[in-house]
């Protein structure tokens, strides 16, 4: 091989791993649905670190794979948008008055409450958090 030809072997395989890094590839078929993982890392990690601290606060192996299996089986349930919203419905539906009516009185927010509720329930069972 000519200088040249290995000169370009880096950039090639820079923008292959760029290009297959940064873009998921969904192959769409009238027969299978692909639910694309929409949950950033960062609330990801922030909901196993509440989820570790929640059950005793042992930051070992065992509660950081099951707080982690949680959130990822709460992620089959509700879409990112979703959890976030019903995070936000149980968080604030206690604001008292006309204020906390936003949170505690739309059906959506209770439709949104229950389903992360369930799925909450669905996660705990599945993954052994205790």
């Amino acid at each position: 091989m000519n200088s040249k030809s290995l000169s370009l072997i880096p950039i090639i395989l820079v923008s292959l791993l760029s290009v297959g890094c940064s873009s998921p590839q969904i192959k769409e078929s009238p027969e299978v649905i692909v639910k694309v993982n929409d949950y950033p890392t960062r609330d990801r990690v922030e909901f196993v670190f509440n989820c570790i601290a929640k059950h005793g606060g042992k930051n070992d192996y065992v509660s950081q794979y099951a707080c982690g299996c949680k959130i990822d089986k709460i992620a089959e349930k509700l879409s990112f948008a979703e959890f976030e919203a019903a995070t936000t419905f149980s968080l604030l539906r206690s604001t008292p008055g006309e204020n906390g009516a936003a949170f505690r009185d739309p059906q959506h927010a209770k439709t949104l409450r229950k389903r992360l509720k369930e799925a909450d329930a669905y996660a705990e069972n599945l993954c052994f958090v205790n």
